[in-house]
């Protein structure tokens, strides 16, 4: 992926995530750095304790402190737990204006939209906050209207079974 691209991984298949995490592996070959943001996630300590495997070159990020999927937590559950999905995009805000990555993935950012936490305005804001050479990639399952004209590369994936 060269430098400063926007790239999307979405659609109702599943390895959106690995796809964006190959993406920043093969950066990280390149010795670029990559942080990582995950939304929505459940909490899983057997994959965070692979990610800090990664480390330097690939840091991992979740704010959320729910051990379940945002959609499936209580409305309560759900109510606690935007203040720090809205920490984490206060995070990615920060770390593209100090320039701290060479590349950094929005894990399930587009949900934050269909969940109605985020607007599609909030994301087209974060990305003009980027320099020239910061790569950016988005995931999730739906691409929201009005996005498509920021991004440079949209892979859909689906399952065939």
């Amino acid at each position: 992926m060269d430098s400063g691209k926007i790239m999307v991984f979405c659609g109702k298949g599943y390895g959106k995530s690995s796809a964006a995490l190959g993406q920043s592996m093969l950066l990280a070959r390149e010795n670029k750095k990559t942080i990582v943001i995950h939304f929505l996630k459940a909490k899983n300590e057997d994959v965070a304790g692979f990610f800090n495997k990664l480390e330097p070159e690939i840091k991992v990020f979740r704010f959320a402190k729910s051990e379940t999927c945002f959609n499936e937590l209580s409305e309560e559950k759900k109510k606690e737990e935007l203040g720090n999905i809205r920490s984490g995009l206060s995070f990615a805000k920060k770390v593209l204006a100090t320039g701290e990555c060479d590349n950094l993935v929005l894990d399930e950012v587009l949900g934050l939209v269909d969940e109605g936490i985020i607007e599609v305005e909030d994301i087209i804001q974060l990305l003009d906050s980027k320099s020239e050479d910061t790569s950016v990639i988005l995931t999730g399952i739906v691409l929201p209207q009005g996005l498509e004209k920021y991004v440079d590369i949209i892979s859909e994936i689906k399952s065939l079974r």
